[in-house]
């Protein structure tokens, strides 16, 4: 699957569960390149499946139900003890990058954090100072670098729409100088990577590129990219899905048996009655409890195999 067609999906999926209205969803898509034939059949075959909670999966996860999880007051898991983040540049393969970096005050381990699909956001900036307040140093990266930067988008649509023409190649050689970052900051540090939507499906693309430097892997709901090969990867990987998110739940078998076929050390989770983006406090499907448990489950992770 394409990070355009992916994206395209998500657009169509959120319509479907009512997040986005009807004109907003084909703006979106046309913002992507959709002419609006192909975004309406998209937004149809969408609906009339039923958005994201169309089926549900078996699940391993001990998260309580999504209604209750929302309404939480309770802070998201790891944001107490987070360290602050700093506005960051480092060499890229074609100039400049961007990022937030958060240093741990005693380093157990440092961890690349890739964002969802609306580029580095306050909220994945919140997510590496939770890391280096765990023990991890943690860097998020911009992948609209080149681009001047997230912040230069005033329309968040328009920075997704940006990321999803970006070719895979581009980001896998960003990610790849993100560690290079990471290592010079934490020197003899393990390095593991953890990415979320679009972010996790960058992860399998990371894993799928050989990069021999990551020791753990934790991608939350990412799409896989097609026939994966992880056999160059040396790192342990925990992967997050949610049992209400069909769509991208469709490729986990398939990303277990890559995983298996390669001899990757792996961990399969699924978050009962949790949907995609449940991580995401600041989004309409956070899910406190399943968040609870997945950040348990990634720092106990991290904490066997970077540490």
């Amino acid at each position: 699957m394409t990070f355009r067609r992916y994206i395209a999906e998500e657009i169509a999926v959120d319509h479907a569960d009512g997040l986005l209205t009807r004109r907003e969803a084909l703006r979106r898509l046309g913002l992507l390149g959709l002419g609006a034939a192909a975004a309406s059949s998209l937004l149809a075959a969408c609906s009339s499946g039923g958005g994201s909670t169309a089926a549900s999966s078996t699940s391993t996860g001990t998260a309580a139900s999504a209604g209750t999880a929302a309404s939480s007051s309770a802070a998201p898991p790891g944001l107490a003890g987070a360290k602050p983040t700093e506005a960051i540049t480092f060499a890229g393969p074609q100039g400049q990058l961007q990022a937030a970096w958060a240093g741990a005050n005693h380093p157990r381990g440092a961890v690349l954090v890739i964002h969802e699909n609306k580029g580095l956001t306050d909220h994945i900036r919140s997510v590496a100072g939770r890391f280096a307040g765990a023990g991890y140093s943690a860097l998020a990266i911009d992948l609209l670098s080149q681009e001047g930067g997230t912040a230069t988008f005033s329309d968040p649509a328009q920075a997704t729409a940006a990321l999803s023409k970006v070719p895979p190649e581009r980001f896998v050689a960003d990610m790849k100088a993100g560690l290079t970052e990471l290592q010079r900051r934490s020197p003899n540090a393990k390095l593991g990577t953890t990415g979320f939507c679009m972010g996790g499906g960058l992860v399998w693309l990371l894993l799928a590129s050989g990069e021999p430097r990551l020791a753990a892997a934790t991608p939350f709901y990412g799409p896989l990219p097609a026939n994966p090969d992880f056999s160059g990867s040396k790192a342990a990987v925990l992967a997050i899905y949610a049992a209400l998110d069909s769509r991208v739940d469709a490729t986990r078998d398939a990303a277990a048996a890559a995983l298996a076929k390669a001899g990757l050390v792996h961990e399969i989770v699924t978050e009962p009655d949790a949907d995609h983006a449940f991580f995401n406090d600041t989004g309409a499907r956070y899910n406190q409890a399943a968040a609870d448990d997945a950040w348990k489950r990634v720092i106990a992770w991290y904490g066997k195999y970077l540490a």
